[in-house]
C-alpha cells in the first residue's frame, strides 16, 4: 500500500472508533434495542445492516483486511447491540471476509506461509490470553469499551505517523 491509502486506512480507524465512543456507547444502553434478526426486525434493521457489511467488504477488498473496526461500532449503532455481542457477530463476518480476502491473496502467491505459520501460533497463544484478559474486564463495562475504542484509535494513530 502506498502512504496515502495507509493513511485512508488509519483515519477511517479512528472514525470508526470515535464514532463507537460518541454514538455507540449510548445506543448499546437502550432497553429496546432489536438485536434479534426476525421477520418483524428485518424491515428495520436491512436497511441498516447491509450498508455496514458493504462497508466491511470495501475495507476489506481495498486494504486486505477484516474491517472488524468497522462493523463494531456499525453494529452497536444499527442495533444497539451490547459490545460483546457485537463483538462476537463481528469475528464471524470478518472470518468470512477474511477467508475471501485470504483465499485471493493466496492464489495470486501473495502469501509468506512460513510467516503465517509464525503469526497464527502466536495469534493462537494472544488469544488465549485475550479470552482471560476479556473473562476480567468483562466485568468492567465501562473499561471494555473504552479499552476498545483507545486501542483503535492508538493503532490509527501509529499508522498515521508511520505514513507520513
Amino acid at each position: 500500500m502506498d502512504a496515502s491509502t495507509v493513511l485512508l486506512l488509519a483515519l477511517l480507524m479512528m472514525a470508526g472508533a470515535a464514532l463507537y465512543t460518541s454514538v455507540g456507547h449510548a445506543a448499546a444502553r437502550r432497553d429496546d434495542a432489536p438485536v434479534r434478526l426476525t421477520r418483524d426486525s428485518a424491515a428495520m434493521l436491512l436497511p441498516r445492516l447491509v450498508p455496514i457489511g458493504v462497508g466491511g467488504g470495501l475495507a476489506a477488498g481495498f486494504f486486505g483486511i477484516g474491517g472488524g473496526f468497522l462493523i463494531v461500532p456499525g453494529l452497536i449503532l444499527a442495533t444497539a447491540m451490547p459490545l460483546p455481542f457485537a463483538i462476537g457477530t463481528s469475528l464471524v463476518v470478518v472470518s468470512a471476509l477474511g477467508l475471501t480476502t485470504a483465499t485471493s491473496y493466496s492464489l495470486s502467491g501473495l502469501v509468506d506461509w512460513g510467516v503465517t505459520g509464525l503469526l497464527v501460533a502466536g495469534g493462537v497463544v494472544g488469544t488465549i490470553g485475550g479470552i482471560a484478559l476479556g473473562n476480567v474486564l468483562g466485568t468492567r463495562k465501562a473499561m471494555l469499551e473504552r479499552g476498545f475504542a483507545a486501542m483503535v484509535i492508538a493503532i490509527g494513530a501509529y499508522i498515521t505517523a508511520s505514513s507520513i
